[in-house]
């Protein structure tokens, strides 16, 4: 079963015990990706105080560098951006963040639609603002 396993090169490392994607069939299931950059624990758009609390942050970029991370994960795995078919977007702060976020899925997305679900929680595993889950054919 190793061989349906995939784990990038260029996105940050897992928080848990598990890979990066997962191979179904014709299908590849991405485990919840998120802004942080590889190789450390720096969150772009993320100010954090002395204790790891949030003290600010900008969704904006948070949203960029998740999508980036889909798309390393994506590509190392032989699929790509254009295949992804279903993305479930999580979301600490509907009320504030959802315009902004929605604005720039949007200029990633004007090309390839694959169906959207989006849903706000009170938190996530690391001091992130929205985290992605998606599915993608080969």
């Amino acid at each position: 079963m190793k061989e349906n396993i995939y784990n990038s090169s260029k996105a940050p490392e897992p928080v848990g015990l598990y890979p990066h994607a997962r191979k179904a069939g014709n299908l590849l299931f991405l485990s919840g990706v998120g802004p942080r950059e590889r190789g450390t624990k720096k969150i772009p758009g993320v100010v954090l105080d002395e204790s790891g609390n949030i003290i600010s942050y900008d969704i904006e970029v948070q949203c960029r560098s998740v999508f980036s991370n889909v798309r390393y994960i994506l590509e190392d795995a032989g699929s790509g951006w254009d295949k992804l078919i279903d993305v479930t977007v999580f979301l600490t702060n509907m009320k504030d963040d959802f315009a902004k976020y929605n604005k720039i899925y949007a200029e990633y997305f004007k090309d390839n639609q694959p169906c959207r679900t989006t849903v706000e929680i009170l938190s996530l595993p690391t001091p992130i603002a929205i985290e992605l889950k998606c599915i993608a054919y080969f």
